[in-house]
């Protein structure tokens, strides 16, 4: 009878770890973008521009304005998250369906500022002055850095069809639902913005979604 019991709680056991949707589960679906060794897997545009290299396990970004981008330009739907250092007065973004191209790409970009002069802050969805209807969107701005320069940190952007979330040390900053349906998919990029601007990078991972989930 034990025997049998013990059985019978292994069986449901199983049956129970492998529930989708369980933390384990949800563990194994994060990929990792970045291996801490190379820049394997992540280009620029057009090629040899800006400075960055890897050092002591993270992706540093130094020099004149550039952005390194994800190899593949067809993510769509996703929660994208990277630990991130920012430099005093320093700026920096982390790009989602974005596109790749010269210049500041077309795409959503969350911010990465703690103390630089741009009052637009990290955590803020940044109103790309190309797409003027994005500009009068308050609500999608941080206006007080949830973190101090020099400290590293989690931004995590989240997009679902529409809908972008985004998320820093896991308290959400912004969600919001864009009218447009503008920027459908596209490559992840990181941006280094300024000379003065000094981003360290040293976990990249994504975990793709399906479209009616987040």
């Amino acid at each position: 009878m034990r025997l049998c019991l013990f059985a019978i709680v292994s069986i449901v056991l199983g049956l129970t770890s492998a529930i989708p949707g369980k933390a384990e589960d949800k563990k194994e679906a994060w990929v990792q973008l970045f291996n801490g060794k190379d820049l394997k897997g992540w280009k620029v545009y057009p090629k040899g521009v800006g400075k960055w290299k890897v050092e002591d396990g993270a992706i540093v970004g130094t020099g004149n304005a550039s952005h390194l981008f994800s190899e593949r330009g067809d993510y769509k739907n996703f929660r994208f998250r990277m630990e991130i250092k920012i430099n005093d007065k320093g700026n920096s973004g982390q790009y989602v369906r974005t596109k790749y191209e010269a210049g500041f790409p077309t795409g959503f970009e969350a911010q990465i500022n703690a103390t630089h002069g741009d009052p637009v802050k990290t955590g803020s969805l940044y109103p790309d002055g190309r797409q003027p209807d994005m500009r009068k969107v308050k609500s999608n701005l941080v206006l007080k850095a949830p973190h101090g320069p020099d400290e590293w940190f989690t931004q995590e952007v989240v997009c679902v069809g529409p809908k972008i979330t985004i998320l820093v040390n896991d308290k959400k900053t912004v969600e919001w639902t864009d009218p447009k349906h503008r920027f459908k998919s596209g490559h992840f990029a990181i941006q280094q913005h300024d000379p003065g601007s000094i981003v360290h990078v040293r976990k990249v991972e994504v975990m793709e979604l399906p479209a009616d989930k987040e």
